[in-house]
This record gives structure tokens, sequence and C-alpha cells, in this order.
């Protein structure tokens, strides 16, 4: 399963999965996919739109894990 942080970030600027997958142009379902890690890393594009919608950089959201 991979670490990510993308459910920990969306909830910190208080978006629900229908509010970012909209601003990300993809589906909840997907975005939700993303956020458990039963769907493996999306592409390097789609990780800039979350890094920059979230206000993180793409290691904070997807290769740091929690302190």
């Amino acid at each position: 399963m991979n670490i990510n942080h993308i459910r920990k970030f969306r909830k910190e600027k208080g978006l629900t999965l229908k509010d970012l997958s909209g601003k990300l142009g993809i589906s909840s379902g997907y975005l939700c996919h993303l956020e458990k890690g039963t769907r493996g890393n999306p592409s390097i594009d789609l990780m800039k739109k979350i890094s920059e919608e979230l206000g993180k950089s793409i290691s904070e959201i997807f290769f740091l894990e929690d302190e």
C-alpha cells in the first residue's frame, strides 16, 4: 500500500473529496482510491495539481512518512 497524505492535507484545508476532485478534474472515486493507497501513485502532472491545490510539495504529500 502506498503512503500518501492527500486526505490529511485535504481535511486541513477543509475540502471534501468532491471539492478537491472537482478542482483536479478527476472523479471522487479515483481520488478516494488514491487517498487509501488502493491505486498506485498518479501521474506526475496529477501530483503537481494535487500539490498546488493543497499548498504542499509533492514530497510532503507522496513521499514523506509521518513523524
